[in-house]
């Protein structure tokens, strides 16, 4: 069905952060990537999110990929700011400052490392929403945060006026159903493999890592869905799997999906800042051997495709670190 109140868009990337060898950020192949994927069929943008590197990014890049996305968006896609931090303090003012930049949502992540009660979560999402007037996305992650935000919690923040909708890393699909049945919150897939099941029961839309190499089948599958076309969305849904695999599966999203960019010539370093590291010859091999099986996928020709294992190879310690201040 088509959420005619959803302010965000239906088909939204999770953006990576395109950055030079050193491990700077390479502004003009950030402007040309947002082109790239709103021009493939994304209605909304997602940066400085997990897979922006987010934990390695100074609040400096943050506001700056604001503000960048705003002006190359021009309109067409909705700029939303993602990662926040998990000091309830630093999360209110970054996403104070990233409305100021021109945001046009915010997504909180569920307060990582300190592993807060539910009750901690409850407050630290309700007062960063209490900061800013703009839309807010729950980000329910508990793989890389360690604590779910549990059911009975996203129904009492749900009553809160500025959080909308959900982004499900989670994969509780009964959970999922209930919370739809019982508030009016908007939820996104956020697992990449799980798109069209979790639209056949419902959801908004996507926040997708997979949608940074093609937006365009993405675009169609939510397309079918809302027309009620589940045989087309279903051949989409298959015909990608193999490159979601890729993405995925072997490394971090985030390293695969710049170790293919680069490959396809779309981005000019596959560069990622330590921790992450780009991926061993082992694993590019089975990235490679999966991006074989990829056939007839819009925005995404592989006949060209010219991977680089020593350019990926290693990670960047930038010149400034991700300051908290």
């Amino acid at each position: 069905m088509t959420h005619s109140a959803n302010p965000f868009g239906q088909v939204l990337v999770a953006l990576v952060t395109p950055m030079t060898a050193d491990g700077e950020v390479d502004w003009p192949a950030v402007e040309k990537h947002i082109d790239d994927v709103i021009t493939g069929g994304a209605d909304g943008i997602v940066v400085t999110g997990t897979t922006g590197e987010t934990s390695t990014l100074t609040d400096a890049e943050k506001l700056k990929l604001v503000e960048v996305g705003k002006s190359v968006s021009s309109g067409r896609a909705k700029i939303i700011t993602g990662g926040g931090s998990n000091e309830t303090a630093h999360a209110i003012e970054l996403y104070k400052a990233s409305e100021k930049a021109g945001a046009d949502g915010i997504m909180i992540v569920t307060p990582y490392y300190n592993k807060p009660t539910q009750a901690g979560i409850l407050t630290h999402f309700r007062l960063v929403a209490d900061a800013t007037d703009l839309p807010v996305i729950l980000y329910d992650i508990p793989g890389r945060t360690g604590v779910p935000i549990k059911y009975e919690t996203i129904l009492r923040l749900a009553k809160h006026p500025n959080i909308l909708a959900v982004k499900d890393a989670k994969g509780d699909f009964s959970e999922v159903s209930r919370v739809l049945n019982q508030t009016d919150l908007l939820y996104f897939s956020g697992d990449d493999a799980n798109v069209l099941p979790h639209l056949s029961i419902g959801a908004a839309g996507l926040i997708g890592v997979t949608a940074n190499i093609t937006s365009a089948p993405y675009r169609a599958i939510v397309d079918a869905v809302n027309r009620g076309d589940l045989t087309t969305a279903t051949a989409a849904h298959q015909k990608l799997e193999p490159l979601v695999r890729a993405v995925m599966t072997h490394v971090p999203g985030t390293v695969s999906a710049k170790y293919i960019l680069h490959g396809l010539g779309r981005i000019s370093s596959p560069r990622v800042r330590l921790p992450l590291v780009g991926p061993e010859e082992w694993e590019a091999a089975l990235i490679e051997d999966e991006l074989d099986l990829v056939k007839d996928i819009e925005g995404a020709d592989f006949s060209n495709f010219r991977p680089d294992r020593n350019a990926a190879a290693g990670g960047a310690l930038p010149k400034v670190h991700g300051t908290t201040r």
